[in-house]
């Protein structure tokens, strides 16, 4: 009998994921390709024809690996670099023409969501009522709060148009600089104290926990526990001290371009943008007063696998 296997895809800024899973939720392919979508995006807002092609060759091999496993549903999602490049819905139409998947291009709120149904299942508080997710990625960045239960309710969530790369970009903060890393902390700032405001955060915060999604908590959780090789996996479910985040941080900004690069936690793809998703990270979680937070692996393509289960029943 052949199978009736499940796939979700997250085509992100800086990576693009697929996930793929039997219909009772076993994981039986999972990948992340650096696509960098949105390189060089920040001057014109369109993706260059570099980018174009390297989004092609990623989709026409995951479109293989879905071939391959016999999915027979799918959601393919895409988010802030899609939304935000002008030839964002050129990009998808070349996408289905050539490998016949159908990208979404959703909004900040479904991103948020999504993140929130994969990232909730590392929540290791029991005594918290409420959950704070923040996804870091490439071109934006989501912060949401929800009460804590199995199907979450979302009470705010924000979408910061700035992530790893464009932030790197806009702020020229390939090398760590005081200066622009100050100018690129007061622009975050200004986004966390509207979410606190709209949101009436001081009137959550001491009965929620929090759980950061992204590559970035992972990559830092790695040079906080001193893990020299990166496992994503490992660090999944991590619960790190704001200071031990800090101290961390502090560990990278030193670093020279050449150190990141050969850094097996940070490594050639990500060298450029990580001082700027450290300076972005590590704002989030000061205005927020947050003193620990859960590392998760777990995002939005485990979120649309559950819904995609769900769907099968």
């Amino acid at each position: 009998m052949t199978e009736k296997n499940l796939a979700a895809i997250d085509l992100g800024t800086n990576s693009c994921r697929l996930l793929i899973s039997d219909q009772i939720g076993k994981t039986l392919y999972r990948t992340a390709v650096s696509t960098r979508m949105g390189e060089k995006m920040s001057a014109h807002n369109r993706f260059t024809d570099a980018a174009v092609m390297r989004g092609l060759e990623c989709m026409e091999a995951f479109a293989q690996k879905i071939n391959e496993y016999h999915v027979e549903k799918y959601r393919a999602i895409a988010t802030a670099a899609c939304r935000m490049a002008e030839n964002g819905s050129e990009f998808v139409s070349r996408i289905k023409q050539q490998t016949g998947i159908e990208l979404e291009i959703i909004d900040g709120y479904e991103e948020a969501r999504l993140n929130l149904l994969g990232a909730i299942t590392n929540v290791k508080d029991t005594h918290a009522e409420y959950v704070v997710v923040y996804d870091l990625g490439g071109g934006s960045t989501e912060i949401t709060l929800a009460t804590k239960e199995n199907h979450p309710q979302i009470l705010h969530t924000i979408s910061i148009p700035l992530g790893a790369r464009n932030g790197a970009e806009k702020f020229e903060l390939g090398d760590y600089d005081k200066t622009k890393a100050s100018q690129l902390a007061a622009q975050i700032s200004i986004y966390c104290h509207n979410f606190i405001k709209d949101s009436n955060f001081e009137k959550y915060r001491d009965k929620a926990c929090c759980v950061a999604t992204s590559s970035t908590p992972l990559r830092l959780a790695h040079f906080a526990k001193g893990w020299d090789s990166y496992e994503r996996e490992r660090a999944d479910g991590v619960v790190i001290k704001s200071d031990e985040f800090d101290h961390a941080i502090k560990k990278i900004q030193s670093m020279t371009a050449a150190e990141r690069i050969n850094n097996n936690c940070i490594g050639a793809s990500r060298a450029d943008i990580f001082n700027a998703a450290c300076v972005i990270f590590s704002q989030i979680y000061r205005d927020l007063g947050v003193k620990e937070i859960t590392t998760s692996f777990k995002s939005a393509v485990d979120g649309m696998i559950m819904e995609l289960q769900n769907d099968t029943k």
